[in-house]
This record gives C-alpha cells, structure tokens and sequence, in this order.
C-alpha cells in the first residue's frame, strides 16, 4: 500500500468519525431538552409540537448515521476494494475510443450509484417522511421523477462530460482551463434555463392569484426595485407537506416561488415578510457572493486536478491500474470530499451571517414580528428542533438556530 493510501483512509475514517460525533452529540442534546418548550417559545407551541419536532430530529440523524457507515463501505468498494477497477477493465474490453470509453464508464458508475442509492431514497420518502406525516408522494411519482431526472442526465450530462474529457484529452497542459471556463458558462446558463425550462419538468407553477398577497407582494417588490419574471405557487404539496420559499434564475428570469403548503400556513403580512428576507439574499448580493465562491472554489478543483492526473500514485494508491482521463476524473470526484469536508463549517457560518443580514432587510422592508410569526410557523410546520446542539448546528447549519434568529430579528425590529 502507498502513502496516499493510508493518508486516504485516514482522512475518510476521521472525517466520518467526526460526523458520527457530531450527529451523536446533537441527538443526545436534543432528547435532553426534548421533555419542555424554550421558554421564548412556550406560547407558541405545544408541548407536542416540540416534542414531535425532537423526535423527527433524532430519527433523521439515526438514519443519517446509517447512510455513513453505508457511504464509507460503498467509497472503499468503488475504489480499495477495486469496483472502478472492474468498471474499467470492462469498457476497455470494448476497444472503443478513449472518449467513448469514458462516457461508458462514467454512465455505468453513476447508474450503479443510483441503484445503489434507490433504497434509501426509497425509505427516506415512504417510511421516515411517512412517519411524521410529511410524505404526499405516491411510488407512481417517485419513479417518474426519477426516470425525469435520468432523462435529464443524458441530455444535459453526457453533452457536458464529453466536453470536459475532449477537453481533458486534446486541449494541452491548459484543458483545466478551458474547462474551468466551459462550465462556469453552462452553470449561468443552467440558472437562467432552469426556472423556464427544467423546474416545470417536475413541478408546476402557477401565477400567484389576484388578492391581498399578490398586492402586498407587487408593492413590497416595487419598492425594493426588484425586477422579476413574477410571483409563482409551485405544487410542493405533491410531494410533502414541508413548506419553503426561493427565487430562482438569472436576468429577466428571476421569479419568485412559494409553495403551496407554504401559502395555506401564512397570513398575507406574513407571506410579505418572507418575501423580504427572500429579497434580502438578493440586495445584499448574495446569490452573486455565492457564485463567485462555487467559481472560484472550481477554478481550484481543476488546477489540483490537471496535477493529480499526472501522477501515477494518484491512480495506484486508489486501486486503479491503468492512468486515464476519465478515471482522474471520477476518482477525484470520489475522494475530494474526504479532504474538503472542514470547509463545511467555513460556508455554514457564511451562510448563517448571510441569513442575519436577510432578516435586517426584512425588518426593514416589513415587519420584523411578522417574520417572527412566519419563522415559527414555519418550524412547527416542518418539524424543525429548536434545541439544537451549538457544536453540530455551528459545523453543520445554513441558517442560525430559531432562539438565536429570532432574537436579532427582535432586536433589528426595535431599533
């Protein structure tokens, strides 16, 4: 075994340890204050409420632990314990071309993933989302949504990996460039295609009705001078009674989305005030800050991979055999996580200060009660816990935890 073989494993049991640590540490603290309402929150949910919350909380982090120790069996398979390998020696048995033979191999490790994947999808929806309630799917729709998504992958997918390895192959020392730039302009082309073209493959919009909402919602986006596609209800509650609210695409795409089960939970104020923080993300440029990052944090990947693809013990340690673009490819998408797992914390704690700086604007452009009342509705809804670890919720959470949010949204909205 070489060196990076071990440095390999030790990267992937320490960083699975951690998470395993962590996911402990959070349902031991939850179940600790499973049996009473924080205080802040005592007039505003039962005691039910909480508790149900607490117990959908440690069921996803048990079944999340599962998937770990799943994860890290399957990693050593694809790789150690020769899975690639195998994929590999297959296609090459074809005597097809080099690009060829790279789209088969990258086709056949992502169908067997998702084989590999389809049962926990599968309890996840119909047994744990069931549980509490949350599932509206019906086997029908999940298979057509998979079949949609895999269809899609082929489409958009194949286009794209035959780029990167023509690119990878025939462009030089600087294909990592190239590259580099090739997908950065599909990623702004996917963000203005997707609300159009992709979302309503698996979804339907509707134009938010005439009424109090749409008035307040029109009024609060002039005032903000922000300029949209429209305001639009999506049928979440197809699939699960979780409620959520974004703004999708780029330029003269951009819209605004509710569900469904999120409109039928809020007062229009309420709904208003939602829209504001959503906004927020938007004036304070975070959407742009967030692309800025995935670019750059790219622009890295590729770089460290053109010099990892040249090295023989890159392949070797990893349990392939034979050097080759594709396989580069694919084994650094399998073990780069391993090694950038600590950046987590860093995009989480951007994330959360983003978060407060959305709420400000909310306050400012609304009412900062009303998002208060629409946050914690929003927890009851969804099951969300409002004990969370501070360890696991400062490593893991994008958004603060609800005390600590709606805290500063009290203080923002009295100044």
């Amino acid at each position: 075994m070489q060196t990076f073989t071990f440095i390999f494993i030790f990267m992937v049991v320490f960083t699975t340890a951690v998470q395993l640590w962590l996911s402990l540490k959070q349902a031991k603290h939850v179940m600790a204050h499973r049996h009473s309402v924080p205080d802040e929150f005592s007039d505003k949910l039962t005691l039910e409420e909480h508790q149900k919350a607490a117990d959908y909380t440690v069921a996803k982090g048990k079944f999340g632990r599962l998937q770990l120790f799943l994860g890290i069996v399957v990693l050593f398979l694809w790789t150690l314990g020769g899975g690639l390998e195998w994929i590999d020696s297959l296609w090459r048995g074809a005597e097809w071309g080099a690009l060829a033979t790279g789209v088969a191999v990258l086709i056949s490790f992502s169908l067997i993933s998702s084989l590999i994947d389809l049962p926990v999808s599968l309890y996840n929806t119909f047994v744990l989302e069931e549980k509490f309630g949350f599932n509206k799917t019906t086997l029908k729709v999940f298979f057509v949504d998979m079949l949609k998504g895999a269809a899609l992958s082929v489409v958009i997918g194949i286009p794209l990996i035959l780029l990167v390895l023509w690119l990878m192959e025939t462009a030089g020392d600087l294909w990592w460039l190239y590259a580099w730039v090739a997908l950065t302009a599909f990623s702004i082309l996917m963000m203005w295609a997707y609300p159009k073209f992709i979302a309503p493959i698996f979804n339907k919009f509707a134009p938010l009705e005439e009424g109090e909402v749409l008035d307040r919602l029109t009024s609060l986006l002039k005032r903000t001078g922000f300029n949209s596609d429209g305001v639009f209800v999506m049928d979440g509650s197809k699939r699960s009674s979780h409620g959520n609210a974004y703004f999708t695409g780029f330029g003269k795409t951009k819209r605004i989305v509710f569900f469904d089960t999120l409109l039928k939970d809020l007062t229009p104020t309420q709904i208003e005030a939602v829209l504001a923080h959503e906004l927020g993300h938007f004036k304070r440029k975070h959407v742009l800050k967030g692309m800025i990052t995935s670019i750059t944090m790219t622009f890295i990947g590729f770089a460290v991979l053109a010099w990892l693809m040249k090295q023989g013990w890159f392949y070797t340690s990893l349990g392939v055999s034979t050097p080759s673009t594709y396989m580069a490819l694919l084994l650094f998408m399998l073990v780069s996580p391993a090694f950038t797992f600590f950046i987590g914390p860093l995009m989480a704690r951007r994330s959360r200060k983003h978060e407060f700086e959305a709420d400000e604007f909310a306050a400012q452009q609304s009412n900062a009660g009303e998002l208060i009342s629409a946050l914690v509705s929003l927890y009851k809804k969804n099951a969300g816990t409002l004990t969370p670890d501070p360890m696991y919720s400062a490593f893991y959470d994008s958004h603060p935890p609800a005390s600590i949010r709606i805290a500063h949204l009290k203080q923002v909205g009295s100044n």
